[in-house]
């Protein structure tokens, strides 16, 4: 099973750019241009927060749009920039059989069970606020869908990491709740990987009993400096995202790809056959 994992889009209004500098709605068509054509394509795409830079209606109609070309299922969950009603609406007909974006006004979590790997999104935000929270319900919610399916590997993602990085800026409105969150997972080791997002960047660390990572935006990266006063900045470094490989034999090996037209590919061979040094 090939996963897919693209983070931290920040969709304006149509026309508008981020931070007066950033077009990320070229970026992702650049993007979403780039997964489609990998061979294999992937089987899963998941969205990890982020998707919007305001939470506003226009963000996610045109957000849509350039999803468009996407062919198989989109799983997505909020960041702390989405707003959980406007993305229900905006998503409303986005839904794949069984449904799997849950109804109400509550979190937006949920399970997929119909691929190899079992896929557990989890809502961390908090209206108004940077950081995010795994608070108790959350942490019970998953802990019984966990408990449902001890033996099928699984996927968790979410989109505050639950780790401290050494970016301090970020790591100052990263994850409350994340030794609880350590908790439920060690006591399940089925959990192949815990992915997230909102750092910008591709990081990973040994946490928990598994492996938990975040992934590049597609659009600016989030500086790497890390003094612990650092100030909050960002880069335009190559854009990326990430592809998650599951076999049975080896789990899950991650691939970080960056976005764009390079030269080759060239041969380790000359045309006559000879071993190139």
């Amino acid at each position: 099973m090939l996963i897919a994992q693209l983070t931290d889009l920040h969709i304006k209004p149509p026309g508008k750019v981020a931070y007066g500098l950033v077009d990320t709605e070229a970026l992702l068509r650049a993007a979403v241009a780039d997964l489609v054509a990998q061979r294999p394509a992937p089987d899963v795409v998941l969205l990890t927060g982020d998707l919007t830079d305001a939470g506003r209606p226009e963000e996610y109609a045109l957000l849509r749009t350039l999803l468009a070309p996407i062919a198989c299922p989109i799983y997505v969950i909020p960041g702390n920039h989405d707003d959980r009603a406007a993305l229900r609406a905006g998503f409303a007909d986005h839904t794949y059989l069984p449904p799997y974006l849950p109804p109400g006004d509550g979190f937006i979590q949920y399970v997929v069970e119909d691929h190899p790997v079992r896929l557990i999104g989890l809502d961390t935000t908090t209206p108004g606020e940077a950081g995010g929270v795994l608070c108790g319900a959350r942490l019970a919610w998953l802990e019984a869908r966990l408990d449902a399916a001890p033996d099928r590997p699984t996927v968790v993602f979410l989109h505050h990491p639950p780790f401290a990085t050494g970016i301090a800026h970020m790591d100052r409105i990263g994850l409350d709740g994340a030794a609880e969150f350590a908790a439920v997972i060690r006591r399940h080791p089925q959990v192949e990987r815990v992915l997230a997002g909102h750092l910008h960047r591709s990081i990973q660390a040994r946490w928990a009993g598994t492996l938990a990572s975040t992934a590049p935006s597609p659009a600016h990266q989030v500086l790497l400096d890390l003094r612990p006063d650092a100030p909050a900045g960002f880069t335009l470094e190559p854009p990326g995202y990430q592809l998650h490989l599951f076999t049975p034999d080896a789990g899950i090996v991650s691939h970080t790809v960056t976005i764009g037209s390079f030269p080759g590919p060239y041969p380790f061979r000359d045309p006559s056959g000879v071993l190139l040094d």
